[in-house]
């Protein structure tokens, strides 16, 4: 018999429906059921590379996490991964298709994908016992709506009950909700099948009179009220998030501080998430608007558009005022399109990631990158090859993932940062990315390298030595994958206690 599907469709973007469907997968998984999540397309730049080298939404994986089975490409068939203003890679089951308009991809490709979803959501029914879908945006998008591949469509293929969500928090929640059921066509309104008010501050009983005000209006209950939380461990989906990332917490003087560059395409920044959570490490994002300072430590992270984001640094002086911290002996690092960036030289021919043919790179390393039209998806385990001050010292492994378009070639004499010694499963022997002479400036195209959590902790030590701080080893609890997974119950726990789950497993026919 296939999976029961309920459905998680929001009045906009960013209304938390991600965050709510890890919720009700971690929840079906505590009471019993074997769950996976499934979004036909998702538009990320922060993706994950499975065990088998298929490339993947985050978001996906994280509720494929929260579902406590490993990620798989059926759960996002289609990632399309924003390369400029209106165009985007189209990633089909875990292969980069090509590049394509946002007005080519609707008129000619999004219609040609139905198969590659429905085929998807079947294999994932076949093998569950819920199946938990997410849209995308709004189903309330007239001129998508010919074409859309995400929302009511898969809704009705699956016979699933649609749960809407508001987001609060921004405000028009009410006119948000009745809106969009009132644009949808009568067929597709009656698939919604509850509200859900997120991100609520304040009294909950004071909203009441609007609780009775939407049920009368539309017809459809509120299936609950979700309060607006912040302190839970959760990876975020994509970019918006880090503006809330940043001047958190204030720096002490007992903290060593990193500073993450915010590039208009940064990608995988999920990789620094784990530096959130070190009581003794103050992160911020840097952009534009914000003076890169005096850090301890500078990442550079990966990018969608490397060149591009290269010339956003130049043209902000942030590239100046990186080149200037490590000619001081500040550490900066480089992940994937960050160490493209520390190079001499960036060379992209086929015009791969932009129009820029040529352009001179941050000149950190001896090191020139070609991109090819050819993508490394792979997942990988390294040993530290490096031996300056930084990667010295580390004997233990690293496990990561590579996604890039890059080759970088290192001049002479230059040392290698890691050395995979397992792809894909299999055993290689193989030089990934580069370091100085002092080991003060080094870059690799391992995503995911800090969750490690001995090197983590590895490299805050050594800052933490620069500065004659007191070092810490591991403490017990610490650990990321830990932490995750309290998280996940944690969200379980709060959205469970705020939904009505006995009419939730109604509507699933359970």
């Amino acid at each position: 018999m296939p999976a029961k599907t309920i459905m998680v469709q929001g009045t906009a973007s960013h209304v938390g429906k991600s965050i709510l469907t890890a919720a009700l997968c971690r929840i079906f998984l505590q009471d019993g059921y074997r769950v996976a999540p499934f979004k036909s397309q998702n538009m990320a730049l922060n993706s994950f590379v499975t065990a088998d080298g298929c490339e993947m939404g985050r978001a996906q994986v994280v509720q494929a996490e929260a579902a406590g089975i490993p990620p798989a490409v059926e759960m996002n068939p289609i990632l399309l991964k924003p390369t400029g203003e209106s165009s985007s890679q189209v990633v089909v089951l875990g292969r980069p298709l090509d590049n394509y308009t946002a007005q080519s991809y609707h008129n000619n490709l999004a219609g040609k994908l139905w198969d590659v979803v429905t085929g998807a959501l079947d294999s994932l029914r076949r093998e569950f016992d819920i199946v938990v879908i997410e849209g995308a945006g709004s189903p309330a998008e007239i001129n998508l709506q010919a074409t859309e591949i995400v929302n009511m469509r898969v809704a009705r293929a699956a016979a699933a009950p649609v749960l809407l969500v508001a987001d609060i928090d921004r405000g028009g929640a009410l006119a948000s909700v009745v809106g969009t059921l009132e644009l949808l066509e009568p067929e597709d309104r009656r698939r919604v099948r509850g509200v859900i008010i997120n991100k609520f501050r304040g009294d909950v009983r004071l909203f009441q009179p609007a609780v009775d005000f939407l049920e009368q209006r539309t017809g459809v209950p509120v299936l609950g009220i979700v309060p607006h939380f912040h302190d839970l461990y959760i990876m975020d989906e994509d970019s918006v998030s880090m503006e809330k990332k940043n001047y958190q917490n204030a720096w002490s003087a007992d903290q060593v501080e990193i500073a993450v560059l915010r590039t208009p395409r940064i990608s995988n920044f999920t990789d620094f998430d784990p530096f959130e959570n070190e009581p003794d490490v103050y992160m911020r994002y840097v952009g534009r608007e914000h003076g890169l300072g005096e850090p301890d430590m500078v990442i550079i992270p990966g990018s969608k558009n490397t060149i591009e984001d290269l010339m956003y640094l130049k043209q902000t002086g942030l590239a100046g005022e990186i080149v200037r911290l490590a000619r001081q002996g500040t550490v900066v690092v480089g992940i994937c399109g960050g160490f493209q960036m520390l190079g001499t030289e960036l060379l992209d021919p086929d015009h791969t990631e932009s129009a820029i043919e040529r352009v001179s790179g941050l000149g950190l390393l001896d090191v020139q990158t070609v991109f090819a039209r050819d993508k490394v998806t792979s997942q990988v385990r390294a040993l530290a090859a490096g031996t300056g001050a930084f990667l010295g010292g580390y004997d233990g492994m690293v496990d990561g993932y590579e996604i890039h378009m890059g080759r970088t070639m290192l001049g002479p004499g230059l040392k290698n940062a890691f050395l995979i010694n397992t792809r894909s499963g299999q055993e290689v022997n193989l030089p990934d990315g580069a370091e100085n002479s002092a080991g003060t400036v080094w870059g690799t195209y391992i995503h995911g390298v800090f969750d490690t959590d001995g090197f983590r902790r590895h490299l805050i030590n050594q800052l933490k030595r620069r500065k004659g701080l007191d070092v810490v080893e591991q403490e017990p609890g610490t650990k990321a994958v830990d932490r995750r997974q309290q998280g996940y119950d944690q969200l379980a726990a709060l959205v469970r206690n705020s939904l009505d789950m006995h009419k939730i497993y109604q509507l699933l026919g359970i």
